[in-house]
């Protein structure tokens, strides 16, 4: 058995010292691993029966709306004797911790134990098979949390390299912006429209910015918004082909999800692009809310063009920039 309230224990106390008798900042090493992996720490029983069954499945769920078949989470599992400083520092752990004196089974999250930014989310249950069923049950949260943990280290990075002037550019179209990380560039830029892109030699990740009058609540429909996409990214953005442009792909619509984030009522679109009368293709996210006086709609749509490389990744970092967007830039993340 993994006796995680005594590890905590000893965590908090090592960075009690650390701290110093100021109480000053906890001095925490740096995360270790991949972006999107996640460590389990459980015995060999458990990651082979119920618990570690229940939440491969879980971890491994399809990516929706990507053109090829990715994980939610790669993940790896660290039998409880082997967890010791090199694992303890990782960006993500999941402790299954199973044992009879655990009355109520139950999930915790804790932040910054080992390292930073770390998080951590304990499954606390008397045997496996409960074990089992608090995965099942709040596997939402779990998701939710490692999404959250995940987004928040992008866009810290992206505020620490950032690129203000992209900043000000958007500001002035829009009364708000993203934050852009360096390497991001403006390719087009109309009284209405921003296009600003990341290019290597086989990857594309652009964020497409744009502005029109607000006429009413069927505007913010999913096949309103899809169809102004299509409208705008047909004049706006041409592919490698004469003659051919970017499109929704005409087979498969996207998804669509309304929630609040600052403040903003936001519909999110996520699905396929394509090229029409060409070959080129991949994932995109849309955004799109009201401006403060509910007279435009501004969406920002973030797009991946990587044919060589897995896209899940990509897609992420496109989506934390999204996620920083403020009015004024008053504050960034969650």
């Amino acid at each position: 058995m993994l006796d995680f309230k005594k590890l905590i224990i000893q965590a908090a106390a090592a960075m009690a010292v650390l701290s110093g008798c100021n109480n000053t900042e906890k001095i925490l090493p740096s995360i270790s691993g991949k972006a999107g992996e996640v460590a389990v720490v459980c015995s060999k029983v458990e990651w082979e029966g119920e618990p570690g069954s229940t939440l491969r499945t879980l971890l491994s769920d399809e990516v929706p709306y990507l053109p090829q078949v990715e994980p939610m989470y790669d993940f790896f599992n660290v039998p409880q004797q082997a967890f010791h400083k090199v694992f303890r520092v990782h960006r993500n752990i999941i402790v299954i911790d199973s044992d009879e004196k655990y009355t109520e089974p139950s999930l915790s999250t804790f932040n910054d134990v080992w390292a930073a930014p770390q998080t951590v989310i304990r499954v606390a249950a008397a045997d496996g098979k409960q074990a089992a069923a608090v995965i099942a049950a709040k596997g939402d949260k779990i998701l939710a949390t490692l999404a959250t943990a995940e987004r928040n280290r992008l866009i810290t990075n992206i505020k620490e390299f950032e690129n203000a002037e992209l900043r000000n550019t958007v500001n002035h179209m829009v009364g708000g912006s993203p934050i852009f990380p360096k390497g991001y560039t403006v390719k087009k830029a109309t009284d209405n429209f921003i296009w600003i892109s990341c290019e290597t030699t086989y990857t594309i990740q652009s964020v497409l910015i744009w502005k029109y009058p607000y006429t009413g609540e069927g505007d913010l429909t999913p096949e309103a918004l899809a169809a102004k996409r299509n409208e705008i990214t047909k004049e706006q953005i041409p592919c490698t082909m004469e003659g051919s442009y970017m499109i929704l792909n005409p087979d498969i619509f996207p998804g669509s999800a309304a929630y609040d984030l600052k403040g903003r009522s936001i519909v999110e679109l996520r699905g396929l692009w394509e090229a029409y009368n060409d070959f080129m293709g991949g994932p995109f996210t849309s955004q799109s809310f009201l401006t403060p006086d509910n007279q435009n709609i501004v969406t920002m749509d973030a797009f991946v063009y990587a044919p060589k490389y897995d896209k899940r990744n990509y897609l992420r970092q496109l989506e934390a920039i999204l996620y920083s967007f403020d009015w004024n830039n008053l504050a960034v993340g969650e």
